[in-house]
């Protein structure tokens, strides 16, 4: 169903099983995780500190529903409650690329912690060389903080390993641009129209 964009099928399946099945944490928790995916985020942070608020000792184990409530915090920009999760998150799992790569794009975008930010996308990087989107987000920070040279490089990096992304490829044509490679540019930009 999720292949498939039934999310509202989903959410009414799942609904239902937690009524027959309401002690079941892992229900709970698909059910949240469909709701982020859709917007829901309100609902689904209610979900989650539900779980979270029945755990009695954290472990490894517990990393994603901090990261994945953290999420939901910076999509209604609580940055508060968004950086103390995905903080938690790292302390209970410290080499999650994936949490590292959010918490500092999400400080780059903000203008917060510069330095911290790029430290831990480049942490990300090391640990997922091969990820094309913590590539960009690498990419992406060099672009934010001004070095436009080195984003260039690694965000054709980013490209060689996903290059149909339309994202990817209009950061790239940013990043041309703020150079005054405008030919190339406006190539990458005419590759998003039609990827």
């Amino acid at each position: 169903l999720n292949i498939l964009k039934k999310n509202e099928r989903i959410t009414h399946y799942v609904k239902k099983l937690i009524i027959k099945f309401p002690k079941n944490n892992d229900l709970k928790l698909i059910l949240a995780d469909n709701l982020r995916q859709t917007g829901y985020h309100k609902e689904s942070i209610k979900l989650y500190s539900d779980i979270i608020n029945k755990i009695k000792v954290f472990n490894a184990d517990h990393w994603s529903i901090f990261y994945a409530r953290g999420i939901s915090y910076e999509r209604l920009k609580d940055w508060k409650h968004s950086d103390k999760d995905l903080l938690r998150a790292l302390e209970l799992k410290p080499n999650s690329a994936y949490v590292m790569n959010y918490l500092g794009y999400s400080w780059l975008e903000r203008n917060v912690k510069l330095n911290q930010a790029l430290e831990l996308i480049k942490s990300a990087n090391k640990l997922e060389p091969g990820d094309a989107f913590i590539t960009d987000s690498l990419g992406g920070a060099y672009y934010l903080l001004g070095y436009y040279k080195e984003s260039i490089t690694i965000l054709e990096k980013a490209i060689s390993i996903l290059p149909f992304d339309p994202t990817l490829n209009d950061h790239l044509g940013d990043a041309y641009w703020k150079v005054g490679r405008k030919k190339e540019a406006y190539s990458q930009w005419k590759k998003v129209l039609v990827y």
